[in-house]
C-alpha cells in the first residue's frame, strides 16, 4: 500500500490506456471516462448501435487489468438463476450443492441488457448495488472488484424491456462509443491481427490488488470542496422542481 501515490496511480492508469489504444481505434476521451468510472467503483451502461466494439473494448480491459471476465447474453427466456446461480440436487451425495452463475466473476459484460424481462434485469441491478447475491435464502458475497458494464442498442426496441430510470440509477455513467474515426486504420490493424478478436494480444497491466489500492488511494486522497458539493446537490434541487412542475411526488 505504501507505494501507491499520485504518481504511481498516474503511470499505471496511462500504461491501461496506452495498451487498450494500441488496438482500440476510437475516442481516447471515451476510454478515460468508462476507465474513471471502474476505478472509483462505479458501473457502466453502454448505449450504442451493434458494430461499435463495445464487447471488444470490454474484454480487454478485462485483459488489461487483469480481472476475471465473464460474459452474459440476455435474452427474453433468461431466469435470475441463469445470472446469479442455484442450488441443484445431487443424488449421489443425497444433498444439494451450490452451482454459482456467471455473475460470480471481477468483470461482468452484460450484453443487450434490455432484452431480458424485469426480473432478471433486477438480479443483475440488486447484484451491482449490493455486491452480492442471495440463492435459496442464502446471501453470497460477490468477488471484488466486481464492475459490470452492461449494453443495449438504443435503436432497436422490439422484444425489449427499457431499462427504468430507477434502474438506470444503479450505472454510474451512460455512453456512447459511437464509430471509429478512422476506420481505415482500423482495417489496417485487423489486417495485421488476422482475427476478428485481439484481445488475446493484449498484454495485462494491472491486477485486481492494484485496482482495489487505487481505489483506496483516490477514495482516500480526492478532496472536494463545498463549492462542488453544492454544486452537485443543485441538479437534486432541479430534479425536485421538475417533478412538483410535473405534478409527481419526489421520491416516487
Amino acid at each position: 500500500m505504501s507505494k501507491v501515490g499520485i504518481d504511481y496511480v498516474t503511470e499505471r492508469v496511462r500504461a491501461v490506456i496506452n495498451e487498450i489504444t494500441r488496438y482500440f481505434v476510437g475516442d481516447e476521451e471515451v476510454l478515460m471516462k468508462i476507465l474513471a468510472s471502474i476505478i472509483v467503483g462505479g458501473h457502466v451502461l453502454i448505449e450504442d448501435v451493434p458494430g461499435t466494439g463495445k464487447t471488444i473494448l470490454s474484454k480487454m480491459l478485462a485483459k488489461v487489468l487483469g480481472l476475471r471476465f465473464s460474459r452474459i447474453q440476455f435474452t427474453p427466456d433468461l431466469l435470475p438463476s441463469d445470472i446469479i446461480g442455484t442450488k441443484v440436487w445431487r443424488p449421489d451425495k443425497d444433498s444439494f450443492e451450490l452451482v454459482l452463475g456467471p455473475i460470480f466473476a471481477n468483470f461482468v459484460l452484460a450484453d443487450e441488457v434490455n432484452r431480458a424481462p424485469p426480473k432478471v434485469q433486477s438480479a443483475l441491478l440488486e447484484a451491482m448495488q449490493e455486491g452480492q447475491v442471495t440463492i435459496e435464502g442464502e446471501t453470497i458475497k460477490l468477488p471484488q472488484p466486481f464492475i459490470v458494464i452492461a449494453t443495449q442498442n438504443p435503436i432497436e426496441l422490439e422484444g425489449t424491456y427499457p431499462l427504468p430510470e430507477a434502474q438506470l440509477d444503479r450505472f454510474m455513467i451512460r455512453i456512447r462509443l459511437g464509430y471509429p474515426k478512422d476506420e481505415v486504420e482500423l482495417l489496417r490493424r485487423r489486417i495485421s491481427w488476422r482475427s476478428n478478436d485481439p484481445t488475446p494480444r493484449v498484454r495485462t497491466v494491472l491486477n485486481g490488488d492494484e485496482l482495489l489500492m487505487i481505489r483506496d488511494f483516490v477514495e482516500s486522497n480526492v478532496k472536494i470542496s463545498d463549492d462542488v458539493m453544492k454544486y452537485i446537490v443543485s441538479f437534486n434541487v432541479i430534479r425536485k422542481d421538475l417533478e412538483y412542475s410535473l405534478g409527481q411526488v419526489p421520491g416516487d
